[in-house]
């Protein structure tokens, strides 16, 4: 009982390296912890990957219950224990390498430094792509703030999990007099060579900078989608778009809580006519339907280029798709979550085109998939992403998000625009610095010159090959290792 009471607080100390906290130190730190209780009897490695999993996890992500309960409508016993079942699910990845850890042969030196870190970094990327994916809390975001953010142009973030857990094997033998000082030597080389990497400039600015404006209505959730609210709604929007003199003006994810085709004429001929006027475009989230049961979560641009859509491609599971109905439809008696079944969009759409620029939009909860978002580059100059996080309140998730945005525009060289409905609109630089950003719940507009890029980076061009291509030899040389000195 005292390895997993240990192994719990080591998952919760982990969530100190991510956003909003920023000790990228601590998730190394934790990291060493869990390797040193894994060192131990091999019989309890699972469930003390368990414990460090719900240490993590219910720590890191009991934000859903805001979005479950407060706005969802869900009964507050019932959305408790779906949150405590959702974080004990996540739990499973780290206990399956616990498992295998143990499983595997391997002095200290080759399993904190080779196999562990391969393997945590490996369930990092299963938890991105398996059931959908949920890669929140991969450790490789940790370190946004890191001189290790260096690998992320070329590795992304879940090659930066793997130099995390790495720098965590070696903190570990450090504290061991065999391997001290070659321990603290690579460890110093690491953190240097991930110094050197951010002085790489892997993309150039290409054109002139842009005006841009990124829209902030503050509309709160648990009156945006009433129909009393409308009015009022779409008044905010465009008071802060005509105030607007830049080029390109960017509403929130579904801005007008109204399907596209219910918007009147004449208010979208009155942003567009102030586009125009100021050179450019405006971009505006409208949920678009089709059919009576085929309707899309999208962005619509208006102003002087082509007029062009984006339809959200990954969705929300029980947010904005119901998986496998016949099983959970009953789900839908307890939330209260409008439009909660939209229709999948493309995933080859192609940037969209703007006061000059070539964007890669996306919506909300999809610049969490690295591997995506690079499907329009390296032919987008700017990557978009509009969101709306009020479902999670005063919560620490849309801070998580903000820094999630800050790495793809890490692995991307390229600057990230965000607006969101009530925080955090933010402009990123093609460094994953942040540049400016709107103070959360509050109305308001936030201008800036940004500036598009091209080029691509490593990450760009490999996408996660390169990351499973080294986890893959570190855990073949490691068991090679093994076997040699056996």
């Amino acid at each position: 009982m005292p390895r997993l009471a240990a192994a719990f607080l080591l998952g919760a100390l982990c969530v100190a390296g991510f956003a909003p906290f920023h000790f990228f130190l601590l998730t190394i730190l934790s990291v060493a912890g869990l390797i040193r209780l894994w060192s131990g009897e091999a019989k309890d490695s699972a469930w003390i990957g368990f414990s460090f999993g719900m240490g993590l996890f219910l720590c890191g992500v009991s934000w859903i219950y805001v979005s479950l309960h407060d706005f969802g409508g869900m009964p507050l016993s019932v959305a408790a224990v779906a949150t405590v079942l959702f974080c004990a699910f996540l739990a499973l990845y780290p206990a399956l390498v616990g498992f295998f850890q143990a499983r595997l042969p391997g002095s200290p030196a080759t399993k904190a430094v080779l196999l562990i870190p391969a393997l945590l970094a490996l369930e990092d990327w299963l938890r991105g792509w398996l059931f959908t994916g949920f890669p929140w809390l991969a450790l490789g975001y940790s370190q946004t703030d890191s001189p290790l953010a260096g690998y992320a142009p070329i590795l992304g973030a879940y090659g930066l999990s793997l130099i995390t857990a790495v720098a965590g094997g070696l903190l570990f033998l450090a504290s061991k007099t065999a391997y001290r000082k070659k321990a603290a030597i690579l460890f110093a080389i690491v953190f240097l060579c991930g110094y050197g990497l951010q002085k790489i400039d892997w993309t150039h600015p290409e054109g002139p900078p842009v005006t841009v404006s990124l829209l902030q209505g503050n509309i709160p959730q648990d009156r945006k989608w009433s129909n009393d609210e409308l009015e009022s709604t779409m008044d905010i929007y465009l008071k802060l778009a005509l105030s607007s003199k830049s080029r390109l003006i960017i509403l929130p994810e579904t801005a007008i809580p109204i399907f596209y085709d219910e918007v009147p004429r004449e208010y979208l001929n009155m942003l567009e006519a102030h586009a125009r006027e100021n050179h450019g475009d405006v971009l505006i989230g409208l949920p678009e339907r089709l059919t009576e049961n085929e309707y899309y979560n999208g962005v619509f641009n208006f102003g002087l280029s082509p007029h062009e859509r984006y339809r959200k491609s990954h969705l929300v599971p029980f947010g904005e798709f119901l998986p496998v109905k016949p099983v959970f439809g009953w789900l839908l008696d307890f939330m209260h979550i409008p439009m909660s079944d939209f229709s999948r969009g493309s995933l080859d759409q192609q940037p969209m085109h703007a006061a000059g620029e070539r964007l890669a939009i996306d919506i909300c909860y999809e610049d969490v998939f690295g591997e995506e978002i690079i499907l329009q580059l390296p032919q987008a100059t700017m990557l978009i992403n509009v969101t709306d996080d009020a479902w999670f309140g005063d919560s620490i998730a849309p801070r998580q998000h903000l820094q999630i945005s800050r790495m793809r525009a890490l692995e991307t060289g390229r600057m990230m625009l965000r607006a969101t409905n009530t925080g955090m609109t933010a402009v990123v630089d093609a460094h994953g610095r942040l540049v400016s950003e709107l103070p959360t719940f509050m109305q308001g507009s936030l201008d800036a010159s940004v500036q598009g890029y091209s080029g691509a980076t490593p990450y760009v061009s490999w996408g996660n090959h390169a990351f499973l291509l080294l986890a893959g030899a570190m855990l073949l040389l490691g068991l090679a290792k093994s076997r040699k000195n056996k």
